[in-house]
């Protein structure tokens, strides 16, 4: 665990290429995602959503509503990728969106059960790509080239990247103390 509130899990491990137990693993993760994350946020409170995750970040309202922007994103990057040579991939201003007002002030059932479907479909294509797939790059408009292998690594650390805001505002504000004494 790191003490860098912008990094607290450290920044992705991009090794490419996967085996098949680190692919499957990741793969796990990334399907178990939006039931660590809903089970981590139910219990707050509105306040506690509008609560930055650290000074001059994002409220948990905003990172809850970027989890699904971010992760369509990356669905639809693999699907290009795994269907096109060398494809670019247009890249969108995150910073923006989590500024517009259903991410900054909307209820976060929008976004919960918008992930939950996404992750169910996303890891069921993942999990049926042909190994060769895997190796297959997608560009970056800086030109930069990634595999789907490293994609892959960066979305399964993402989800917990972002989890670990919430959970890490979560202990420096005490909230845990008050979601066991109310039986959260």
């Amino acid at each position: 665990m790191s003490d860098d509130l912008r990094y607290p899990i450290g920044r992705p491990d991009l090794r490419s290429p996967l085996n098949a137990d680190e692919r499957a693993r990741k793969i796990d993760r990334l399907a178990a995602f939006p039931a660590r994350l809903r089970a981590v946020v139910e219990p707050l409170s509105a306040a506690q959503l509008d609560t930055p995750y650290r000074e001059g970040g994002w409220t948990v309202r905003q990172v809850i509503h970027h989890l699904p922007d971010s992760h369509m994103n990356g669905y639809i990057r693999f699907k290009i990728g795994a269907t096109e040579h060398l494809p670019r991939i247009r890249e969108y201003r995150e910073e923006l969106w989590a500024e517009l007002p259903e991410a900054k002030t909307g209820d976060i059932e929008l976004s919960l059960p918008m992930l939950e479907g996404l992750h169910r479909r996303w890891a069921s294509f993942l999990e049926a790509l042909d190994v060769e797939v895997w190796s297959r790059n997608i560009v970056y408009s800086d030109g930069r080239e990634m595999s789907l292998d490293a994609l892959l690594c960066i979305y399964s650390w993402h989800g917990d990247h972002h989890l670990a805001h919430i959970t890490g505002v979560a202990e420096r504000e005490g909230w845990w103390g008050s979601w066991a004494a109310s039986g959260g």
